[in-house]
């Protein structure tokens, strides 16, 4: 997911999509790409909004140079995150889904491994990530056995401190759930809501991501930077690339 209108980031957005903003020396969107890639997905669609998406075929093309398939599906105006599925639906009917939201930013020693073992997930598998203020996060309570228990979005009283990541993996029930859904006070459709759904299904699994995995979200200026400092100083000090479809496409063996 590459759309949205980027508010919190104007000026920077007013002429340029927030996912191809630089961090360090990449377009975001090469990030959450890798991300998909690690997990074993060859076959994306990028969803943005109409007078953007020509910025993404230009940047990506077919997808071939990195041994994947990439498709484009355009969302009219900003209706909730969960309406990628809709947008996506020939895509994605029929089909187990990995979703991600272009602006999130994931690194850790086998996160690769760990992600692909839900590629064949029954149900909905989502991630979260301890904060210390999860107040403008997704919130997911859990027992003490790590069985979900509560899903709430951006509440004023936090429940745990643990926030949902951008990052899910679904059956193919998602596309029904989707169409099922009803806008939020917000207008939109939320992925909370989808969630939801599966929670009542008793089929909502999380992963607390360990913190030896980095989860940065980039929405706003101090995440943008963040986002930056940190990529610099692991690439230097590793002498590494993080979050290149290259470097991944060729370790996966997509490439020469």
């Amino acid at each position: 997911m590459a759309g949205g209108s980027g508010s919190r980031l104007s000026p920077l957005t007013k002429s340029v999509n927030k996912q191809l903003l630089p961090i360090y020396d990449k377009p975001l969107i090469y990030y959450p790409l890798s991300t998909l890639m690690l997990a074993g997905i060859r076959e994306v669609m990028i969803v943005s909004s109409p007078n953007e998406i020509a910025n993404f075929q230009g940047l990506f093309g077919s997808g071939d140079q990195f041994g994947i398939s990439i498709e484009y599906g355009t969302q009219a105006s900003p209706g909730g995150i969960a309406e990628g599925f809709l947008v996506a639906e020939k895509f994605i009917t029929g089909h187990k889904v990995g979703f991600i939201l272009g602006d999130n930013l994931f690194h850790g020693h086998g996160l690769g491994r760990q992600l692909a073992a839900h590629n064949q997930v029954s149900g909905a598998q989502i991630f979260a990530y301890q904060v210390a203020d999860p107040r403008s996060y997704g919130v997911i309570e859990v027992d003490v056995d790590g069985n979900v228990l509560n899903i709430e979005e951006k509440p004023e009283h936090p429940k745990s401190n643990l926030a949902v990541t951008g990052l899910y993996f679904y059956d193919e029930e998602v596309i029904y759930i989707a169409k099922s859904l009803k806008p939020s006070s917000r207008g939109e459709l939320e992925i909370t809501d989808v969630n939801r759904v599966y929670l009542e299904r008793d089929q909502l699994n999380v992963t607390v991501l360990s913190r030896g995995t980095a989860w940065l979200d980039t929405g706003t200026f101090e995440g943008l930077h963040d986002a930056s400092s940190y990529i610099k100083i692991v690439q230097e000090r590793q002498s590494a690339s993080i979050g290149n479809p290259f470097d991944v496409a060729r370790n996966q063996g997509w490439i020469s």
